[in-house]
């Protein structure tokens, strides 16, 4: 599963087919939650008519709806048993002043009979939300915890400090209701407080030790151990996003690429990826998912500094020159004018690495805007690869940073390119944007890409790299 995991709001019900209350309880006990309740069935005569039953019940909201409820019942009717649907509450089988009118059609004409029936109910019938807000203190119902990222087999749950002391409940039933679910943790720290790869000091609260997970997002498969590596599902929209932006041919440096959810999969949309990453478990992660989704021919992994990756990628790939890549697309079956059958290699696709990069992706939201000084400079000297001495533009820089929640989003705009521009040692305003009054040359662009917390969001700010940076002399 590759997503954020919000947890099914507790379940619009009477109070009939809630479960049983019991606050004091701290070891999950599942026998506790068992309810019988009375309920009228719509014993149907004929199998023939299961489905046209069926069909005007729930056209009239006449039948019984539960989440995870099982539609067909066996009701004994003169000692035969019937094919049943369940009504909803109010419908009594002994008092037709309380049938609609679908239902005292269908009893008229002989189609069904009413029945009472004990329906019972236990833990496996209500979601986490019914069976939580069962246990919590009545004073915490309005906040109780309603999700968690969902990493490969890992549940990563976070908790107020009020949710604690009901950690281990609360972590056994989410894995009880998340099939998908084998490990529940909450981190205990901060991320990167005690690491500079953005890892977090974490609890296993419920399930198996095993933090080696296998992630699926764009239609590729990561592998990772999630305690040694920085990964957050929550992202995949933005990973998403940007990867739409490059084009293919496209050469792209992921300065601080992770194990790749932006590399991997702009390489299998045939775009040219330098990725770096600082941790070495990342990079042998991102070295795994590269031969495991066939893209090494596009990317190709680094384990180095960022701030000194930015002007050695520029310079070494200038130095390499153009390269050519052959992509074999596998073989085709056709017919000889004998009629025999050959299998034939599809005709090659050939490739132009370029020898500059059309963006630099630097997602390391915390200190990412402190590493924009390393490309003053960076093609001093190559002025002439560039326009107006070619058509090749420079090069688009995306770079994430955190900023406040402010109630004027211009205020967190303003505040990203004074950070930006202290950095570059070049001035970029917020008019900088296509349509702006300003250098709209820069092609400035600021996104909201989400909210952290109620203090702090996560933006992508990208420009173009000005030409008074990118080949300033130093």
């Amino acid at each position: 599963m590759t997503s954020t995991t919000d947890v099914a709001p507790g379940s619009e019900l009477s109070e009939m087919f809630r479960p049983p209350v019991n606050r004091a309880m701290r070891v999950l006990d599942r026998s506790f939650f068992k309810r019988t309740v009375p309920v009228t069935a719509a014993a149907i005569y004929k199998n023939t008519d299961i489905s046209t039953v069926r069909k005007r019940l729930d056209k009239s909201r006449d039948t019984l709806e539960i989440p995870r409820l099982k539609r067909m019942y066996e009701v004994k009717v003169d000692d035969v048993v019937r094919r049943s649907l369940l009504l909803r509450e109010g419908i009594k089988h002994d008092d037709n002043a309380t049938w609609s009118p679908t239902v005292s059609e269908l009893v008229n004409r002989g189609v069904v009979s009413l029945q009472p029936y004990e329906l019972t109910l236990d833990y496996n019938s209500w979601n986490y939300a019914d069976i939580i807000e069962a246990i919590l203190p009545e004073d915490s119902l309005e906040e109780i915890p309603a999700g968690f990222a969902h990493v490969g087999h890992v549940a990563h749950l976070n908790l107020r400090e009020p949710f604690l002391p009901y950690r281990h409940l609360i972590a056994q039933i989410i894995l009880d209701k998340n099939p998908n679910v084998r490990t529940v943790i909450r981190k205990t720290e901060d991320v990167g407080s005690k690491s500079e790869f953005r890892t977090f000091p974490y609890e296993v609260i419920a399930g198996d030790h095993d933090m080696n997970v296998i992630q699926h997002e764009q239609d590729c498969e990561f592998r990772f151990d999630f305690s040694r590596v920085y990964w957050n599902t929550r992202l995949e929209p933005e990973h998403r996003r940007l990867v739409k932006m490059f084009k293919q041919g496209d050469m792209v440096c992921d300065v601080m690429a992770g194990v790749g959810p932006f590399a991997v999969p702009a390489g299998k949309k045939k775009i040219f990826v330098w990725a770096n990453d600082l941790n070495p478990h990342g990079y042998e992660a991102m070295q795994d998912a590269v031969k495991r989704n066939k893209v090494d021919e596009f990317v190709i992994p680094f384990n180095q500094d960022g701030r000194e990756f930015i002007p050695w990628s520029a310079k070494t790939l200038i130095e390499e020159g153009p390269k050519k890549i052959t992509v074999w697309k596998g073989y085709k079956n056709r017919k000889d004018k004998w009629g025999a059958r050959i299998k034939e290699r599809y005709e090659p696709e050939l490739y132009d690495r370029p020898v500059v990069f059309d963006h630099y992706v630097l997602n390391l939201p915390d200190s990412a805007i402190s590493f924009l000084d390393a490309f003053i400079g960076v093609y001093a000297g190559h002025e002439e690869l560039f326009a107006p001495y070619t058509e090749k533009p420079l090069p688009m820089v995306h770079v994430y940073c955190f900023s406040g929640n402010s109630k004027n989003p211009i205020d967190d705009e303003i505040d990203i390119c004074k950070r930006i521009s202290e950095k570059l040692e070049y001035t970029i305003t917020t008019e900088d944007r296509v349509g702006g009054s300003g250098n709209t040359a820069l092609e400035l662009s600021i996104h909201d890409a989400r909210l952290v917390s109620p203090k702090k969001r996560y933006f992508c700010a990208s420009f173009r790299l000005p030409r008074e940076v990118a080949f300033r002399q130093k």
